[in-house]
């Protein structure tokens, strides 16, 4: 999706909107009235007013929702109605949560929540709490709560996004650690890379793909055998999972991509997104004189439209141009890795658009 021109409008994170909703919706259980718009306070001390779209009431619950307004970002969970319904809890137990429809379950071992529980992240979960508290001091309430998140087609939104690879299972996560979403920033995306790793270890894997799209981890995965929790759909934050590696290693790392992407992370680029970095023809005609060019090819990869326009010109006059970027490709990386507190072998694997294998290193 193409970045729209001037000033980015920032919007809410599913987080927020659930802390708005279950607000609202304690306030009705407690006086009979739900506040709308309910304010609400974020952890940088913002303090944004949320209209409700939906409130009901029943004997011993009520029932609040929000509309997700995500500002001028591309995310897939804009304009999702959260909701969250708020009954009294047994005595003592302060605040209890329960995944409704729309919300997953955390499958698998790894994640900041325990195997079982609602995916509703701790950030979120201490803002709900906090602003119960602050209704039950208000209202006369004792603040021992059941909150249940639900969003309206969750689980169809879940379906494009990292949580069915992360054992989340049923919809979609409360997410948030500030409760902004700054357009195009990315964060959760890079948050998801971050957690799929964590995922991956608690799951004893031991060689993991970093792929820049579902070609080139769908290649990876036939060539080593590998699925599931070892696959890690990177996209164009190559330095994103690279730093959390060395943070957190693996023994062995197969990163996958496209030519054309591969030859700016083997110009040294983490970010391989069109708009924040370029293929430089200059540097792949180097490469390819240094395999033993001539001229004349060099000078007609320095004019092709494209890498893979660049990559077949190489492949006819027998030049491994593919071979020469994987390999330039892996220094990066073993450069970025450099320090970790375990070894990691590195190998790479490019592709063309069909999905065949152009170009191979450290196999």
């Amino acid at each position: 999706m193409t970045r729209p021109s001037g000033p980015l409008r920032r919007g809410w994170t599913t987080g927020a909107c659930a802390t708005a909703a279950a607000t609202a919706a304690y306030q009705a259980l407690l006086t009979g009235e739900f506040p709308d718009p309910v304010t609400i306070t974020l952890p940088g001390g913002q303090t944004p007013a949320f209209a409700l779209a939906v409130e009901r009431s029943a004997p011993g619950q009520a029932m609040a929702g929000v509309v997700k307004d995500a500002g001028d970002d591309p995310d897939v969970t804009h304009g999702a109605l959260i909701r969250a319904t708020v009954s009294h809890g047994a005595p003592g137990t302060g605040v209890v949560f329960r995944a409704g429809p729309g919300v997953g379950t955390v499958t698998l071992p790894g994640l900041p929540l325990e195997v079982g529980e609602p995916a509703v992240n701790p950030v979120p979960r201490r803002m709900m709490r906090e602003h119960l508290a602050e209704v039950a001091a208000a209202c006369g309430g004792s603040g021992d709560a059941v909150v249940e998140v639900s969003v309206d087609n969750g689980e169809e939104i879940a379906a494009q996004t990292w949580n069915p690879r992360l054992g989340i299972l049923g919809g979609l996560s409360i997410l948030g650690t500030t409760g902004i979403v700054i357009p195009y920033s990315c964060s959760a995306w890079i948050d998801s890379i971050r957690r799929g790793v964590d995922v991956a270890i608690a799951a004893g894997e031991t060689h993991v793909v970093g792929a820049t799209g579902s070609t080139s981890e769908r290649v990876a995965a036939e060539v080593y055998g590998l699925s599931g929790t070892a696959l890690l759909d990177m996209g164009d934050f190559a330095g994103a999972l690279l730093k959390y590696l060395r943070r957190h290693p693996v023994p062995r790392l197969t990163i996958s991509g496209g030519i054309a992407k591969l030859s700016k992370l083997a110009d040294g680029h983490l970010d391989l997104h069109s708009g924040r970095s370029q293929v430089d023809l200059d540097a792949l005609a180097g490469r390819a004189e240094a395999l033993g060019a001539p001229p004349g090819l060099a000078a007609e990869i320095r004019a092709a439209n494209t890498a893979l326009h660049a990559l077949q010109l190489s492949r006819a006059a027998g030049i491994p141009l593919g071979d020469a970027v994987c390999a330039a490709a892996r220094r990066t990386a073993i450069d970025v890795l450099a320090g970790s507190a375990a070894p990691i072998a590195v190998d790479v694997i490019a592709i063309d658009r069909g999905g065949t294998i152009v170009g191979r290193a450290g196999a």
